[in-house]
This record gives structure tokens, sequence and C-alpha cells, in this order.
């Protein structure tokens, strides 16, 4: 995640307004606030009657606006709403199946009434989510949806993310897409480009990733829905609804039907195309301080602040949410399951997670398996600055032996294998960097305890931190900070771009084959760039972006990244799922490194098909010599050509070169 500028002028403005506030306003004792753990709070449409709930303890009065239209015009009606003191919450029921309608609500703090909120718990809103609307959410269904099938995941070492934006993805005219820039964009079959290569979902199934990672996909702050035409883009992290899909990625934001119904229909598409979607969730901070709906529905209580009266920022972006409350737990664990449930979704990505308690993390875990086990949750074990939240009771990459069924980044291989992300022009083990070799293993072994990993050496992380290679994600680049190609044009500044692609080629073939779930940027198997842009998170299309002609003419570097997919999917030895497998099947064999810098050379047992596999990365420019054991080898993996099913000539073994910024792969 990086902090919207714009967004954060606009926070230090809040922030300025709110240190002005005297401290008792955050004395309140929130632990003594009851919790209400309903499924009912917000709306619910009964027969002959609309009823409204909010939960909002020390409010002194509450109201219910009720609107003919999304965003212009006063209220037709207002209704007091009744206090429940011990269940914090506030009641109020009108005649009528109000369909069509919108709605705000309003407290009275302190003697003053505060502005209008849709709360947060809208489901469905009006342009700019500023008003909560009423619909039936049934009739919001695909044909079919009650057959909509999520794909089966045995164990998370088998799924394979593909991390993408929508505009990205669909937008440029070589797309081929009708939809660009919506949910629809994915429902679209027989796309090409301009030479007849696929392009969005057919191009997702030919890769043959498992899941499609959708950077954020709730209602965001950013984006004007009611100018569309106007230029706009943003990643998202500017939460404003969070369980409302975004106006900007429907056909119609002025309906709250449609942007309900075209997500479902992007999900229903890919299920059909056997894959997964997840969604980047960011309830670490929202879009606001002081105006946003948790402040604007129970004022203090959902964020953390300091001693002082000031917001805590460990989000970079002016607040940070307090998990450890219990009304705020309950909302992220039951807004998780209200996206598994209405919108058939099959992971969590969590920004900045470590700003989390653990607990609440377990909670999620726990109950989304409940619905369905194969679901899968990750995040960035970090925060982005200081919170009042003590370390230990972070959900960080540190902690993740505490959260048993959740996954954390690998900052470790990704800094290690292409440079570090703070310098760009850094190189690592694939660009030729010595020195990083024993960083790369920790990757390899998915953070786990192995007799032959030396953490005192690593360049991150100290010591081993995953109980199992299920709790890793491990990737070289992402939508934050340089993708892999732009990272590459300014560590290796003297390469071609053929050069270049050879290492990118080397550093996902470290990637693919470790322990863990790999995790790849859209359009880096074609070789997309950002034309050098870090920041990119409200950067024109041109340079967000695909360029879909760039299939055509990097189609190798496609297939290359198309057969390591193949290949992991074959191998289940690059998929175990325990610690106690790795320590037992992943041998690293002897080399001298003083001699034979930026290689790494390691033997696999234990798959069904192969006695043994044996894996070489070679980081240096140069050809370097590995002993491979007398007798006849398959070639799975070479120079620049991947084998899924062999290679029709074998090898003899005894003394093999490996060319230079390459990967060998050979079984038998």
């Amino acid at each position: 995640m990086k902090i919207n500028k714009i967004m954060a002028a606009t926070l230090a403005l809040s922030l300025g307004f709110a240190q002005t506030l005297t401290a008792e306003r955050y004395d309140v004792q929130f632990e003594s606030y009851p919790v209400y753990s309903g499924t009912d709070l917000e709306l619910m449409v009964g027969k002959g009657y609309t009823q409204f709930k909010l939960w909002s303890p020390a409010a002194s009065a509450a109201r219910v606006n009720l609107y003919d239209d999304g965003r212009v015009g006063k209220p037709y009606e207002t209704v007091p709403m009744t206090f429940d003191k011990s269940a914090g919450v506030w009641k109020a029921q009108v005649k009528g199946e109000l369909y069509g309608k919108f709605y705000t609500f309003q407290i009275e703090k302190d003697g003053r009434w505060l502005d209008e909120t849709p709360g947060v718990w809208a489901k469905t809103v009006g342009v700019n989510g500023k008003r909560a609307a009423i619909i039936d959410l049934k009739t919001t269904d695909p044909e079919g949806w009650n057959y909509d099938k999520r794909p089966e995941v045995k164990n998370f070492s088998d799924v394979i993310v593909y991390e993408m934006h929508h505009r990205d993805m669909s937008v440029d005219p070589s797309s081929g897409i009708v939809n660009k820039g919506k949910f629809l964009a994915l429902t679209e079959t027989g796309t090409v480009s301009p030479q007849g290569f696929s392009t969005g979902i057919d191009h997702l199934k030919e890769l043959g990733v498992t899941h499609v990672h959708i950077l954020p996909s709730y209602d965001y702050n950013s984006v004007d829905e009611a100018n569309l035409d106007r230029p706009q883009y943003n990643w998202g992290y500017d939460p404003q609804n969070y369980n409302v899909p975004e106006g900007s990625y429907s056909t119609n934001p002025a309906d709250p039907a449609t942007r309900v119904r075209e997500m479902k229909e992007m999900v229903k598409a890919l299920h059909n195309a056997g894959i997964g979607v997840i969604m980047d969730v960011v309830y670490n901070h929202t879009a606001e301080n002081d105006g946003s709906n948790f402040e604007l529905t129970a004022p203090g209580y959902y964020h953390r602040h300091w001693d002082d009266g000031r917001y805590s920022d460990a989000s970079g972006c002016g607040n940070e949410t307090a998990s450890e409350r219990k009304q705020m737990q309950d909302f992220i664990v039951n807004s998780v399951k209200y996206w598994a449930k209405e919108y058939h979704i099959d992971g969590f990505r969590f920004d900045l997670m470590a700003i989390h308690d653990t607990e609440t993390m377990n909670r999620v875990a726990k109950e989304l398996k409940e619905i369905d086990p194969g679901i899968f949750v990750y995040g960035e074990g970090w925060t982005a600055g200081d919170s009042p939240l003590p370390v230990e009771r972070r959900a960080l990459k540190e902690n993740v032996s505490k959260m048993q069924n959740v996954a954390v980044f690998s900052d470790d291989l990704r800094d290690a294998v292409k440079g570090h992300y703070s310098d760009a022009t850094d190189r690592g083990f694939a660009t030729g960097k010595p020195g990083l070799e024993e960083t790369v293993k920790i990757g390899i072994v998915a953070a786990t305890a192995h007799p032959q990993v030396d953490y005192s050496k690593g360049a991150n992380s100290r010591k081993p931190y995953a109980v199992s290679p299920q709790q890793v994600v491990n990737y070289v680049s992402c939508h934050d900070d340089l993708m892999l190609t732009d990272k590459l044009r300014k560590s290796m500044p003297e390469a071609t771009d053929s050069i270049r692609m050879r290492a990118a080629r080397l550093a996902q073939a470290i990637v693919f084959t470790s322990q863990g779930t790999p995790f790849m940027f859209a359009g880096e198997e074609i070789f997309r760039d950002k034309k050098g842009i870090h920041n990119s998170y409200k950067s024109p299309d041109s340079i967000n972006a695909i360029d879909w002609n760039l299939k055509a003419r990097n189609i190798d570097q496609f297939k290359y990244y198309q057969g390591l997919i193949d290949l992991r999917k074959k191998t289940d030895a690059f998929r175990m799922t325990t610690a106690e497998d790795i320590a037992k099947n992943l041998r690293f064999e002897k080399i001298d490194d003083t001699r034979q810098p930026n290689l790494i050379y390691y033997t696999l047992t234990g798959d069904p098909k192969w006695k043994e596999i044996r894996v070489v990365l070679n980081g240096a420019n140069n050809s370097q010599t590995v002993k491979v054991p007398s007798g006849n080898w398959t070639v799975l993996a070479y120079d620049d050509v991947i084998y899924p099913e062999g290679a029709p000539e074998k090898i003899k073994g005894g003394k093999v070169s490996v060319p230079g910024i390459s990967a060998m792969i050979i079984a038998r």
C-alpha cells in the first residue's frame, strides 16, 4: 500500500483539527461499551416494514434520514431512533418495504448533531457512497448464482496468485475488451490483442494461474463516480464503504444494484474459468479521520489514539483502526464473512496486516474456514509506522507462528532476488549481487526451520518465523514500489532487455520452485513496465495500463512463465505442506561459494513422480558447473526453456554447465 498524497493532505488538516480537541474525548472507557454481535445491524426489510439499527453507545440521540435520491435533494422524512442501552443499539422501524429509497444516519454527541453517514454496515449506496440504498440483494444474483462453485483448494501451497487492477487489465485499446476498466471486463471471452493473442480472462486461463488478487474493489473515496468521463485513477487504498463494491468499476454507479450484480457476474465468470477471486481489503485505516463513517457513528471508538488525543498513524495515511476493540473486531470478521457469502470471494489479502492484532486475524481465518476451508487469508506482515498496539500483539511477519491459518509475504525472497525495494539501483541474487545466497534459501524453505539454512546470515530475518510453508507468500514484485521490469531496467542500466528478461525468468523460477505460495504481478509475464514509476497509485492509464501488444513481442517470456506454472502444478516436491517435509526432503548441495558466487544448488525428494529433483539457480553472468550423479536425467528446465513434461533428450550426469542468469531443473 502507498499513501494517496491528496488524501494525506486532507487527513493532515483533519488531524490538525483533532489535535485541538481536549483529551477527554479519548478518555472514554471503551471497554465498558456493550458489544452487539447481531447480524441485523444497519438495515432489514421485512414483510410490510423496514427496520434500521445503529450501534452507537455514547450518542445522546440518533435519527434516520430517508431520501428519494442517492445523491441530491432533502430528506422526505426524518425518523427518530430509540435506544437499547444494554446493546448500545439505536433502532427505528418504518411502515412499508422501502426498496428504491436511500437513507443516512445521524447521531447527536456532546450537544451537536454530527454529519450524516450511510453507517459502517452499508451494503449498497448511491453515487459516491454518501447515502445508503435499500435494495433486495437477491435480485442482484446472476443466473445460476446458487450453483456457482469455488475452485477447490486442498493446500495453500497449490495456490498461484496473480495480482491485478481492474483498469490496468482491460483499459488499453490493445486489450480488445469492450467493458474497459469494469468488473464486466473479466466476463468477456474471446478477446484478443491486435496480433490475435488472447487477453483478459482467456489470457489468465492460458497462463494457468489459480487465483486473481484484485486490488481494492470496495467503495473507495478518491474517484468521483459522478464524473467518470474525466480521467481518474487510483489503486483504492482509501476506504469509504467497506461492504459495497466500487461504483466506478460498474457500468452505472447511479444504480445501486448494478455494481453488486456486475461484481457477482465477474466472480462467476472467473469461477467458471476455474479461477478463484481474492479481495485486497484495507480494514487498517479509513480515508478520512473525523469525517469517516466510523467516527460519525461512534466517535473515538473505532480508531486508535495516542494519550494526547492524536490519531495514531501506523498506516501512514493519517489514522489506524483499533481491531482489538470487540465491536471493531466483530466488524472485520463479519465483513469478510459477508463478502465470502454474498459475493463468493475465495480469499482476502490484508493490507498492512500488522496494524491488526493476532486474535482478530485468527478469528478471521477460523470463521472463514467454517464457510469454506479453501478460503485463503494472507497479508503484509508489517506496518507503515508505530502504533499503540503492543508489538507482541501485532499480526507481524515475526508473529505469524501465532496465526495458524494466516500467511505473510516474504520480503526475504523479494529483496534478496531482485535487490532491496528502497534502492532502485540495488541488485540482487538474480542480477549478479553476491552474498545473498543464504537469504534466498530462507525464501526457498518458506522461512521454516531447516538444518542447512543459517538464519544469522539473513538480510531481513534472523530466525525462522513460519511453522508451515502454507504461511508464506513468495514474490519479487507487486503493485507497490518498482515492478520487476522497471527494477531491472534501473538496476541493470548497461544490459539489454533480452538480458533483463533472463533475469526476470530466473527471479520467477526461484519464486515458482520455492516452498510456500507463489505470487506474481499482472503483466510481468509479457514484460510490462510502468515507465519507471514506483508509486503509480494515481498515475494515468498511460503509466498503469497493460499494453497487450507486448504479448506478441515477448511471447517467449510468456511461454516461460506459463511453463513454470505448469511445472509447479505437476511437481508435488515444489508444493510441500509441512516444515517437517521440507527439512526431510530438501537438501542443499555443497558448493564453494567463494569460487562460485550467486549459485544455489539443491535436491528435492519425496515426489511421487521422481526419485529426486535437482534445482540449480545461477545468478552470475557467466556459466557455472555443478556435479550431477551419473544416470539418466530428464531436463525440466534449462536456459530459456521450461519442459513441464520433460525434454525428449536425457543428460547423463557428471559435470553439467548451467548458463549465466538462468535456472536448471533436472529429475530422475
